[in-house]
């Protein structure tokens, strides 16, 4: 009988460590065509999305007019698309409540010429006029091919103070945004 338990026993730890042996860690290769496959993904729901007219394009990083940039927060910079209606935020981290109410400004209005193209890349260009109460702007938006990256360079029709929000375009129902006070 002991030589029964000691048998099970090995038979116990070799399955033990074959199945150990099996969890091993993913070759750079490995990863890479994995995440890969996770950006191609994200890519085409960000694509439907665009599409649908329901995204928001959630920014952590911003470009002024004459190249400065900082990082801000992503849930309260964004370009927000809903059927015919659209969101243009932004809030930078300074002591100062801003229009918003969050150091920046809140605009929201229709938009009219929603012209959708890809170009001879593979990225799809999204190029629509925001016009409402405290905005009338031409807002491009670039999706790079193979991830839900993207672009957008807001031009305010009155002035030339030229914005550019980089972020990742999510669907509404995935997106996390905290709105403003609106002007």
């Amino acid at each position: 009988m002991g030589r029964f338990a000691v048998m099970m026993a090995m038979l116990l730890l070799i399955g033990a460590g074959g199945a150990a042996a099996q969890e091993r860690e993913l070759t750079k290769a490995e990863k890479k065509a994995l995440q890969e496959r996770i950006d191609s993904l994200q890519y085409v729901e960000a694509e439907r999305a665009v599409n649908d007219r329901a995204f928001t394009l959630e920014a952590d990083q911003v470009i002024f007019k004459y190249g400065q940039t900082a990082y801000v927060a992503s849930n309260t910079n964004f370009v927000s698309v809903k059927d015919d209606h659209a969101v243009v935020q932004t809030a930078f981290n300074v002591p100062v409540s801003g229009l918003n109410g969050l150091g920046g400004v809140t605009v929201e209005g229709t938009f009219t010429n929603y012209d959708l193209k890809k170009d001879k890349r593979g990225n799809l260009l999204l190029s629509m006029n925001v016009s409402g109460v405290g905005i009338s702007a031409r807002v491009d938006i670039t999706l790079y091919k193979g991830s839900n990256e993207a672009m957008v360079d807001i031009m305010p029709n009155f002035n030339s103070n030229r914005i550019t929000l980089r972020g990742v375009i999510l669907p509404l129902a995935k997106s996390s945004v905290f709105k403003g006070a609106p002007l």
